[in-house]
């Protein structure tokens, strides 16, 4: 039996299908091939597939928990992850065991090694592929009785692509990942719409013109069944019946939900997260036609209790450190978000205690190269005190620091330098505590990043 630690060295051996380009990550025939030769494991379940390109985690884990709330074993696989690798693959709320996952590994690794032997594998399956089969696997030997899958990339070409799923969800589309999906709202939006399928519901909120216009004929060219959750979307105008009322803990606001007035309460904060929400419970009314034990009860209690740390996470300040908001924005999009969050939830609190202006804010902030770091600077630096620019250890996509600090100086953001996140969240602290007790600190830039920031937190 491998062991846990051997299972991990190896998979991310594997390499990640951004090394390998186009030619690796965009090949679903392969994917079949491995499913086959595993039993095809992902025909055991039932299956909700999430694409898009912000969203798709808190409308994946929010689903998730509303199941789970119903009475349902309910599978998640999501990515990428915050502390280990095994959050990916979740099973009744609980990441996968480190022996179960070791145990996934060693029966999808030696199906792929047989295939290349023989020579119905040109290669072995990539790390996401690997990840992918590993959680098919798991989910069919758990008896869930539905899984609630997070496209990785795109859609069309996706290893998870390969299920049949009972519902389709398109989160807000944007820019990225442009090398391999497109250059333009209306090509990513093509290959996100690859999740579509013949009489299916397909549930969407207006978004985008190009987005939509690609979404709406991809529907009508495969013949989904359109669905839009609208109905549910909370709204911030007073003259809606759904008003929300948000804070840095939750958003709250009433819905009528299967022919029920409920009241709503959600940890995930921020506007942005109102559509997510409506995507979820609108999924969720979805499912109650095809057998699902959902109730109104059962969609409060489970957007109560939903669970997915790193979106505008608040963490109190103590004696040693101020108050942290912990954000895996990575994109112009999560960046956009992440500053209307801070600018409505933090503004709205210091303005309630009777202060005037804006909080002081510092940012520690490392991210990918081949995001789109000039847009994200653009958007989120000019609003911040203080940058504390680190670089994501041992990644070799992670951005320079240097390469950040020149894009610092050209916005004339005040800025500092550090070679780890470690050290570099030792001098964000610092430079929080020196502005005085009404500043925080904002940690963003990748999902990377406000991991190793979460691991060294748990020491400070």
């Amino acid at each position: 039996m491998i062991s846990y630690e051997s299972s991990v060295e190896r998979l991310f051996a594997l390499g990640h299908e951004l090394q390998h380009g186009p030619s690796r990550k965009f090949d679903l025939a392969h994917m079949r091939v491995l499913t086959d030769a595993l039993g095809n494991p992902q025909r055991s379940f039932p299956s909700v597939l999430i694409a898009g390109t912000n969203g798709k985690g808190s409308t994946a884990a929010t689903l998730a928990s509303i199941l789970r709330a119903s009475g349902h074993r309910v599978g998640l696989y999501t990515s990428p992850h915050l502390l280990r690798i095994n959050e990916r693959i979740s099973f009744s709320g609980q990441p996968v065991s480190d022996a179960a996952f070791a145990a996934a590994f060693e029966r999808v690794t030696t199906a792929a090694a047989s295939l290349v032997e023989s020579g119905a594998l040109p290669h072995l399956p990539s790390f996401f592929e690997t990840m992918t089969a590993m959680a098919f696997h798991f989910f069919a030997v758990s008896e869930v009785e539905i899984a609630i899958l997070e496209v990785g990339m795109g859609g069309r070409l996706d290893a998870t692509n390969i299920v049949e799923p009972v519902l389709s969800i398109i989160t807000d589309i944007d820019l990225d990942h442009q090398k391999f999906l497109g250059n333009t709202i209306a090509e990513i939006a093509g290959e996100k719409a690859g999740i579509l399928r013949p009489h299916v519901p397909a549930i969407t909120l207006p978004q985008h013109p190009e987005a939509n216009q690609v979404l709406g004929e991809r529907m009508i060219e495969v013949e989904a069944c359109p669905v839009s959750a609208v109905r549910n979307m909370a709204s911030v105008s007073p003259a809606s019946s759904a008003l929300v009322h948000s804070s840095l803990q939750e958003t709250r606001f009433q819905l009528s939900v299967l022919g029920e007035q409920i009241e709503i309460v959600s940890p995930l904060v921020g506007r942005h997260q109102l559509r997510n929400l409506a995507l979820a419970i609108t999924a969720a009314e979805e499912l109650v036609p095809l057998g699902f034990r959902i109730t109104a009860e059962s969609v409060a209690l489970g957007t109560r209790q939903t669970l997915w740390p790193g979106r505008f996470q608040r963490m109190p300040a103590t004696a040693q450190r101020p108050e942290i908001i912990l954000d895996v924005a990575h994109n112009p999009a999560g960046a956009w978000a992440l500053r209307s969050a801070l600018t409505e939830q933090m503004g709205a609190e210091h303005r309630g205690a009777g202060q005037m202006g804006q909080r002081p804010l510092v940012l520690l902030f490392g991210a990918m190269a081949d995001k789109a770091v000039d847009q994200i600077a653009q958007i989120l630096w000019p609003r911040m005190t203080h940058i504390v620019l680190t670089r994501i250890a041992g990644n070799p996509r992670a951005a320079d620091p240097a390469a950040l600090a020149a894009l610092a100086q050209s916005l004339g953001v005040a800025h500092s330098l550090a070679p780890t996140v470690a050290e570099g969240l030792q001098t964000a602290i610092a430079e929080t505590l020196k502005l005085g007790p009404e500043a925080a600190l904002v940690i963003a830039g990748s999902i990377y990043v406000a991991g190793e920031a979460m691991q060294q937190l748990d020491r400070v």
